[in-house]
């Protein structure tokens, strides 16, 4: 009997230690693994694209003529606080001795801006409100024999309209003309060739001419 009780025993032992093994493999198996997931990057904030300025051709001329011929005087001064005190703060930032060393290479040139008074400028780019709320225009003055190319920013302050950058280059736009041409060579004529008098048979003379 004692035997059949061990038996008995061993055998429900091995049953149990089955059923909690396929248990843990069954729990274990429908466990999830934990899953990474990334949130989307977000998105970079688009700037807004440049909008036509609100401002009439006479408040533009006014702007680039205003601002062209100060910058005249001050290459004919060589005193360029006025220039300065006319821009925003942010340009304000450059003192006038930095001004001069940037404008050096006009004033040396002696370029004369003042004919943009009664020329009419040509835009390239008409004016715009960029996306920092800055006003920005491109253009030139096609004069001759010199072309005045400007680049100028301008700044809102108190209701006005200050210039915060500007780039100036000059252009030749006068014609150039054409080589001219070596004038052809002309040909040497050969020196003309006597032709051989005819000669008589013998016996025969030559007729003489009647006066």
């Amino acid at each position: 009997m004692i035997g059949n009780y061990l038996i008995r025993r061993a055998t429900g032992l091995a049953i149990l230690a089955a059923v909690i093994a396929t248990c843990w493999c069954s729990a274990h198996a429908q466990t999830p693994e934990p899953k990474h997931t990334q949130a989307p990057a977000p998105k970079p904030a688009q700037s807004p694209e440049p909008k036509p300025a609100q401002i009439d051709r006479n408040g533009v001329l006014i702007l680039i003529r205003s601002t062209l011929l100060a910058l005249d005087q001050a290459n004919k001064t060589g005193n360029y606080t006025v220039l300065r005190d006319l821009g925003a703060p942010a340009f304000q930032t450059n003192t006038a001795a930095r001004l001069a060393e940037i404008f050096a290479k006009l004033r040396n040139d002696d370029l004369d801006l003042s004919g943009v008074a009664v020329i009419d400028p040509q835009l390239s780019l008409l004016p715009q409100i960029e996306a920092n709320g800055q006003m920005h225009m491109t253009g030139f003055f096609p004069s001759v024999p010199t072309q005045v190319n400007f680049d100028l920013l301008f700044a809102p302050v108190a209701g006005q309209w200050k210039l915060f950058g500007m780039s100036v280059l000059i252009g030749h736009t006068a014609p150039v003309p054409p080589e001219a041409e070596a004038p052809p060579v002309a040909a040497e004529r050969p020196p003309p060739v006597a032709s051989p008098k005819p000669t008589l048979p013998p016996g025969i003379k030559q007729p003489q001419k009647q006066p």
